[in-house]
């Protein structure tokens, strides 16, 4: 907000001291991601600037870190790069892997988080909902509670570890009802699969689609819906032609959010995930504790990114949301 004309002089000070401020927050708050793009271009294996980053040499700037997220893993690297080098890419490369995995394990999450969080969220903004705060603050846990906790819950329950199941024998001589044996042997075992993996991150993410879709119900105006009502219109007709249109933008914006935790999850992966459903994070998470590489912060620069266009388009969604139900502001 721009500062008036007839402020007084304590009021100007005090309005450039707030600016300052905020100036200051702003970047302690952005400068450690900030930091990682330049250092992503660093020719040298290190996670410091060098003498020749510092003085501007172009020797001491170079993108190969970023031709290592593509060639590291191949079977030939060093082939033409041809047709065949590019199936060896697709194939073979760790780091294309991981990233197929994230992106598989992200949508699949999303949509089940989206889906649930949508329910829930149409449900606890009706007024005639029992027990709206506990339940509501049960569904948000996920969000609340350190995620070390989480995943450990989750693995035990995915895991089942020791808990007995009865399991029936079929053999050529006998069919009967052996012994108890343990969840292994039992075969619903959702840890180290991708069904897991998945269920796991749309836990975590459908405290966000709540709460944005729940944000989005509040100037909902529940007159449109008995107005439908009066005109014929059936319940689903109502919800499709009606509710859903209205409440898109914060849909769209809590599965983004939903996406994006899913993407940048690694705790859970730690606990759930087996070697082959390794996502980015994890895979960053080797890098660190294993192998020291710059390509580390490629990685991390290439996510920076990305999360900065998500969060662009949730900011634009936001606002046509804001437009629609009629709320005025910048």
């Amino acid at each position: 907000m721009a500062l008036p004309v007839y402020a007084s002089p304590l009021e100007r000070i005090w309005h450039y001291t707030y600016l300052l401020l905020c100036a200051m927050i702003f970047l302690f708050l952005i400068a450690p991601i900030l930091v990682i793009i330049p250092l992503s271009f660093n020719a040298e294996p290190y996670f410091t600037f060098t003498q020749k980053m510092l003085a501007f040499d172009p020797e001491g700037w170079s993108t190969r870190w970023y031709e290592t997220l593509v060639t590291f893993g191949m079977q030939d690297p060093e082939a033409p790069r041809g047709a065949a080098w590019w199936a060896d890419v697709w194939h073979n490369t760790t780091w294309l892997q991981v990233t197929k995995n994230s992106i598989i394990i992200g949508i699949f999450s999303t949509i089940v988080a989206t889906g649930l969080g949508t329910l829930a969220a149409l449900g606890l903004s009706r007024p005639e909902m029992p027990y709206r705060r506990a339940i509501m603050a049960v569904l948000i846990s996920p969000m609340i509670v350190p995620i070390i906790i989480s995943a450990t819950g989750m693995f035990f329950f995915f895991s089942n570890p020791g808990i007995p199941y009865p399991t029936i024998s079929f053999s050529p001589f006998e069919i009967g009802i052996a012994q108890f044996s343990t969840a292994d042997a039992w075969g619903f075992r959702l840890a180290g699969t991708y069904p897991g993996i998945i269920l796991a991150h749309a836990v975590l993410g459908i405290p966000f689609v709540i709460i944005t879709v729940t944000a989005t119900l509040v100037g909902f105006d529940r007159s449109l819906i008995r107005a439908s009502a009066s005109l014929g219109a059936n319940p689903r007709t109502t919800f499709f032609k009606v509710i859903m249109p209205l409440i898109l933008p914060g849909v769209v914006s809590g599965g983004l959010f939903a996406f994006v935790t899913s993407f940048d999850e690694v705790v859970a992966v730690l606990f759930i995930a087996d070697y082959d459903q390794q996502t980015i994070p994890r895979q960053m998470w080797n890098g660190i504790r294993e192998q020291i590489s710059p390509a580390i912060l490629a990685v991390a620069t290439i996510l920076v990114v990305i999360s900065i266009a998500l969060l662009t388009t949730v900011e634009l969604l936001r606002r046509r949301s804001d437009r629609l139900r009629g709320v005025t502001g910048r």
